[in-house]
C-alpha cells in the first residue's frame, strides 16, 4: 500500500507541528526551509504556552491541547519546559474589579482565582507590593525557550517519525503536485502544506492581499539571567495585557478598563504595548512587547517604545537585576477581519496554514491536528 507522502514549507511552530500531525497520521513528511533552521518570529517571542489569553471555547480548548502537545514533544525531546502559571497583577480599583469579573465569569471554566495581595506576593518575589491591590492567578499557562525548542525539535521529528529536513532550500514555486526550489530542483508530494509565516506573501501574493492580511512588528528584550538562581516564578503581566488578550471579554468592566487607558496611557495604546514578563531555564527574563501594524516596517528598534516597556514594567515588578543583554524585534501576518486563523486551499492538494497572529506558541500544535483531521 503506498504511504502517502506530504511537504511541509516552513520549519517555525507552524511547520513543526503540521509536521508532527501529519507524520501522527502515518505519512512521510519533507520539510523544507529557507534559513539554515527557524530564525523569524518563532523564536522571536516570550516562549510563552498562554491559554488565558483565549475566549471559552474552541480557542481556549485548543490552547489546552497544544500545551498537551508541547508537554510530550518537551518531555520527549529532552526539552525544558515549566508550567509556572500567571499573574495579572492589579493597581487600581478598576483593574481589580475587572480581574475579580473575570475569575468569577469563568471559575467552572479555567483554573482561575482573584487573589489577595499577600497571596501574589507569596506566588512570586518579582511582584512590586507598592499599591498592589490583588492578582489574576491562572495555573494554565507554560514557559519553554523557544529558541531551543524550535531548534531541536527537527532533529526530535526525525528520530520519532522519520521527517525529512531540508534546510537553505526555499521553495520559489508551487505546482501541484510539484513544489521547486531556488535550485530548480522538484519535488512532489500527495499534499503541500505551506506554513512560511510573513514569507507566504512571496508565494502568493494575490491571496495574501485579498485576504486582509496585514504584518506585525512587535519589540522586545532579555534581561540578564538572575544572580544566586533566583526566579520570579510564574509569569507576570500588568493591567495592559487584559485589554489586549480576548480572553479577558468575559469581564463586564474591560471596556472601561480600556477607556481609562486612553485616557492616561494613550502611547501604550498607539504603539499597542502590553507588558508582560517570563523567565527561561537560565533564568534570564524575556520582556515586552509592542505592536505595530503595517505592509512594511522602519527596520531599525525604537528605543522610546523600549523604554516605555521598562517603565511600565517596574510599576508591577521588581528584578535583582534589570541589565539588558538583547534586544530584538520580530514581524508575523495578522488578519484584520478578526479571524483567528487562515486555513486556505489555492488548489486542490495545496494548504495554506497562517494567520495565527501573535499566538502560535499557545495554538499551533492544536490547530494543527484540526487541520490534519480534515484531510
Amino acid at each position: 500500500m503506498h504511504k502517502k507522502n506530504a511537504i511541509v514549507i516552513g520549519a517555525g511552530i507552524v511547520g513543526l507541528a503540521i509536521a508532527r500531525s501529519l507524520s501522527e497520521k502515518g505519512y512521510a513528511v519533507t520539510v523544507f526551509e529557507r534559513n539554515e533552521k527557524a530564525v523569524s518570529a518563532s523564536i522571536r517571542n516570550f516562549g510563552m504556552v498562554w491559554p488565558i489569553g483565549q475566549p471559552n471555547g474552541n480557542l481556549y480548548e485548543r490552547a489546552l491541547r497544544s500545551k498537551s502537545i508541547w508537554k510530550q514533544v518537551c518531555s520527549e525531546a529532552g526539552l525544558w519546559h515549566n508550567e509556572v502559571g500567571s499573574l495579572h497583577l492589579a493597581y487600581s480599583d478598576l483593574e481589580w474589579q475587572v480581574i475579580q469579573e473575570f475569575a468569577e465569569a469563568d471559575k467552572n471554566v479555567r483554573p482561575v482565582k482573584a487573589i489577595s495581595a499577600a497571596d501574589a506576593l507569596h506566588k512570586s518575589e518579582a511582584v512590586n507590593p507598592a499599591n498592589l491591590k490583588g492578582a489574576l492567578w491562572s495555573a494554565d499557562e507554560m514557559i519553554v525557550e523557544s529558541r531551543v525548542a524550535i531548534e531541536k525539535i527537527p532533529a526530535y521529528l526525525t528520530r520519532k517519525y522519520g521527517v525529512v529536513f531540508h534546510f537553505n532550500t526555499a521553495v520559489t514555486e508551487i505546482s501541484y503536485p510539484s513544489v521547486i526550489t531556488g535550485a530548480q530542483h522538484t519535488f512532489n508530494a500527495d499534499e503541500i502544506y505551506v506554513c512560511s509565516g510573513a514569507d507566504f506573501e512571496t508565494l502568493y501574493p494575490e491571496i495574501f492581499a485579498a485576504n486582509y492580511f496585514t504584518k506585525c512588528k512587535l519589540q522586545m528584550m532579555r534581561l540578564i539571567m538572575q544572580p544566586d538562581g533566583w526566579r520570579i516564578g510564574p509569569s507576570l503581566c500588568g493591567g495592559l495585557s487584559m485589554v489586549h488578550y480576548k480572553g479577558f471579554e468575559a469581564a463586564a468592566s474591560l471596556p472601561l478598563l480600556k477607556e481609562h487607558y486612553k485616557q492616561t496611557m494613550p502611547d501604550y495604546l498607539k504603539w499597542g504595548i502590553h507588558v508582560m514578563v517570563s523567565q527561561n531555564a537560565e533564568g534570564e527574563l524575556t520582556i515586552g512587547d509592542s505592536h505595530e501594524y503595517g505592509l512594511v516596517f522602519d527596520p531599525f528598534d525604537k528605543a522610546f517604545i523600549n523604554q516605555l516597556i521598562i517603565d511600565y514594567m517596574k510599576q508591577f515588578a521588581v528584578f535583582k537585576d534589570w541589565q539588558m543583554i538583547q534586544s530584538w524585534h520580530g514581524i508575523y501576518p495578522k488578519i484584520t477581519n478578526g479571524q483567528t486563523d487562515f486555513i486556505h486551499s489555492p488548489e486542490k492538494g495545496v494548504t495554506i496554514v497562517n494567520g495565527l497572529g501573535g499566538n502560535g506558541m499557545t495554538l499551533s500544535f492544536g490547530l494543527a491536528e484540526e487541520v490534519v483531521a480534515m484531510q
